[in-house]
């Protein structure tokens, strides 16, 4: 028996949705399912504007686009975190400067942000790791006091609150990930949400290949042409119609996955205890969605060797990132600002254990071996 790392839930209702799209005979991007899915996402995240995209990098891109990324300027942001969260912004000729990570939600330390600021600076971007909100009032007020820009990175932030305000609602702009590790899936895919009105006309023009098409729909003018830059940015009405039945159905998945998460979380607890591990924490002021569930290992040696054991054992867990500071071309890209002891040491500690819908009658064996293996490496 093989017991995957993640496998990517259907609805059911997927092919239906597609089959219709096909019936429709519109098949490009921003069809019927486009628009069902970017009125789901205002009215169920609370932004003023959506728009899909082809992915959660692109969604990233576009929001680089959007703030006018110039050579030079600077983008305050986590090292502990995927390579697209950087690159959109080393695309434009931005620089990265990486700050450390909290203990304990492994989000972007606030109180680090604005001794890192300088005149270059343009923007901040704090990543909501599994779906746990970063600080988003000490953030947004060191954006007002300093006129930066936000955007959230909510790759994993579907369905997820801080202090009642759902991720990818509270910056200027947000981007989300439709990709089939997340908990809301289109194969790939992703969002841009857009918080701030001043962005909300430039980014049609942005999503569609640099023309104003969009306004020529609307009626707002009687031809379109080649207005700013762009690119094809928005995904076809298949993945559209792929997506819309997901989030049809995305409080049963949020349920699904919370109660995985919730039973990892139990069963590991006198491991904590015992401070064999670290489990996640998930502050008062945050409403999480079961993205993931990781652990921190006490010692630094032991994370490659249990998840070699439980590869033995025939259970895929994995690590995570490897810090962005650390790699070619961060190093080439990007700079630090302080201390990256805690980056360092998460990522060098952390695994990652299976959570997929299904799961369930599997979970028993996978914790059973995962405290017996803790358990010899602990000894």
């Amino acid at each position: 028996m093989k017991i995957p790392f993640n496998k990517p839930f259907m609805t059911g209702k997927e092919l239906d949705f597609i089959r219709q799209a096909h019936r429709h005979g519109w098949l490009a991007g921003k069809g019927i399912f486009t628009s069902r899915c970017q009125d789901w996402l205002k009215k169920n995240i609370g932004c003023n504007k959506a728009i899909l995209a082809h992915s959660g990098t692109a969604a990233l891109e576009m929001a680089a686009l959007l703030a006018d990324i110039q050579p030079g300027d600077e983008i305050i942001m986590p090292s502990y975190t995927f390579v697209s969260t950087a690159n959109a912004f080393v695309l434009r000729g931005g620089i990265p400067v990486f700050v450390n990570i909290r203990e304990d939600t492994l989000n972007i330390d606030e109180t680090k942000i604005e001794a890192a600021i300088t005149k270059k600076t343009k923007a901040i971007v704090p990543v909501h790791y599994a779906g746990v909100g970063c600080d988003m009032d000490v953030i947004m007020q060191i954006a007002k006091k300093h006129r930066l820009l936000v955007i959230e990175d909510a790759a994993h932030g579907i369905k997820t609150d801080y202090k009642k305000r759902p991720l990818g609602s509270i910056g200027h702009m947000a981007a989300l990930s439709f990709h089939e590790t997340k908990n809301v899936i289109s194969g790939e895919g992703g969002a841009l949400l857009i918080n701030d009105s001043r962005f909300w006309d430039r980014s049609d023009y942005i999503a569609d290949k640099g023309t104003n098409r969009q306004q020529f729909i609307q009626g707002r003018v009687d031809k379109y042409t080649w207005i700013d830059i762009g690119l094809s940015f928005y995904p076809s009405e298949l993945i559209a119609a792929f997506l819309w039945a997901q989030l049809k159905d995305v409080e049963f998945i949020t349920r699904k996955r919370l109660d995985i998460w919730r039973k990892y979380h139990q069963a590991l607890e006198k491991l904590e205890d015992a401070r064999c591990i670290r489990r996640p924490i998930v502050p008062g002021s945050c409403r999480h969605n079961g993205h993931m569930y990781y652990l921190l290992l006490s010692r630094r040696g032991h994370r490659n060797e249990l998840i070699a054991r439980l590869e033995r054992k025939g259970i895929a867990a994995t690590f995570h990132y490897v810090p962005l500071h650390n790699s070619p071309a961060g190093k080439k890209f990007g700079r630090v600002y302080g201390s990256m002891e805690t980056t360092q040491s998460v990522s060098e500690r952390l695994i990652r254990l299976p959570l997929w819908i299904g799961l369930e009658k599997y979970q028993d064996f996978v914790i059973k071996n995962l405290k017996e293996e803790i358990g010899k490496l602990s000894t």
